[in-house]
């Protein structure tokens, strides 16, 4: 606790603070985003080396090196590819200076540290990070089910004595493009802008 205080007193902590909708356009994730697709900042925590964009599409980790340089590396995690588990708030106690946002993106854990007075809006966030979860997991059960589907109809489709080669060939192919529809965009979200309009109060 007392390095704590002492790294706050020297300004050496990295304790972040969420940035303003007014400021997405100042800070280094947003020369990142795909504007092309119709990329949008809805939340965003800056500390000062780190920046942590949640966008309708992706996060965006600014992850820096240190606070005093310059170098930065820019990590996407794409909410189609990457399943949000394990979404906590670890609130401040009474001599804290910070709290602590925390979830698991594909395989990797982030640990935000955010100063205390930010909690409501940490809440935010919290809400929208927890509901993709949930949609994320909905849609992976769609998955499956698509492809038990597909693999009790395609044992329909096997070559029986007098069968017609190029109609069972057609119907197979059939099969497999309403498969890859299933699969790749009816129970593959890309796009989270609804459940962040609706949490996220800016």
């Amino acid at each position: 606790m007392f390095k704590k205080f002492a790294a706050e007193a020297l300004g050496l902590s990295d304790i972040g603070i969420i940035v303003s909708p007014k400021d997405y356009d100042k800070v280094d994730a947003d020369d990142y985003l795909f504007h092309e697709d119709h990329e949008k900042i809805y939340f965003l925590i800056k500390s000062k080396k780190d920046e942590y964009c949640f966008t309708n599409l992706a996060l965006i980790h600014v992850d820096g090196e240190s606070a005093i340089s310059a170098k930065r590396t820019i990590k996407r995690y794409d909410y189609a590819h990457y399943a949000i588990n394990g979404v906590t708030i670890e609130t401040a106690g009474t001599i804290d200076l910070d709290i602590e946002l925390k979830f698991t993106i594909g395989e990797k854990l982030f640990s935000i540290d955010v100063r205390k007075d930010f909690l409501e809006q940490l809440k935010d966030i919290y809400k929208a990070l927890h509901t993709i979860g949930k949609l994320q997991r909905k849609d992976e059960i769609g998955r499956s089910h698509a492809l038990s589907a597909a693999s009790v109809l395609g044992s329909m489709f096997k070559i029986n004595n007098g069968a017609d080669v190029t109609t069972v060939a057609a119907q197979y192919r059939s099969l497999i493009e309403e498969l890859n529809d299933a699969v790749l965009e009816r129970h593959t979200r890309r796009d989270f802008s609804t459940v962040f309009e609706k949490y996220i109060h800016a």
